[in-house]
């Protein structure tokens, strides 16, 4: 059985029919052609596929897309505006912080949901948030410098 859902993706109105046991990362990739959030394990574990609902960083691997009815998600493809990047993601490249490019959509969007709730995180906040994001890459001390280097800016 379908279900109808109404969402807003990266601040466009969207009615689907979806089957509401597929997830939120299915129907990002598969029926909005989104390819930012990607697949990863799949459990929830790696945080590749993170994106903002509601401004809440979360797993859309495990967001069941019959529970996305009325919700705003947002994925790294709504961060820039036109071809202005978000800070975020220039800090990222100003620092190396992005190597094979896998991980960093989850990263970044993480790193915004932790940046709106608390502008000016220390060090050991910023390592806290990021916890469920795994790097094979950059071995993380880039990627802490590149938000550290825009936390308390007020450029968010």
């Amino acid at each position: 059985m379908k279900l109808k859902v109404d969402l807003i993706i990266n601040g466009q109105a969207y009615e689907l029919i979806v089957d509401p046991h597929r997830s939120l990362l299915d129907v990002l990739r598969d029926q909005i052609g989104l390819m930012g959030a990607k697949r990863g394990c799949g459990h929830g574990n790696c945080g590749a596929c993170t994106v903002l609902m509601d401004g809440k960083a979360v797993n859309s691997c495990l967001i069941l897309a019959g529970d996305i009815g009325g919700k705003s998600i947002t994925t790294i493809e709504g961060l820039a505006a036109g071809n202005k990047l978000h800070p975020l993601q220039e800090a990222f490249m100003k620092h190396g912080a992005i190597q094979c490019g896998y991980c960093t959509p989850g990263v970044i969007l993480n790193a915004k949901a932790l940046l709106d709730e608390n502008p000016n995180p220390t060090e050991a906040e910023v390592r806290t948030a990021l916890e469920g994001n795994l790097c094979r890459c950059t071995g993380y001390t880039k990627i802490i410098e590149a938000v550290l280097s825009v936390a308390g800016t007020g450029k968010l």
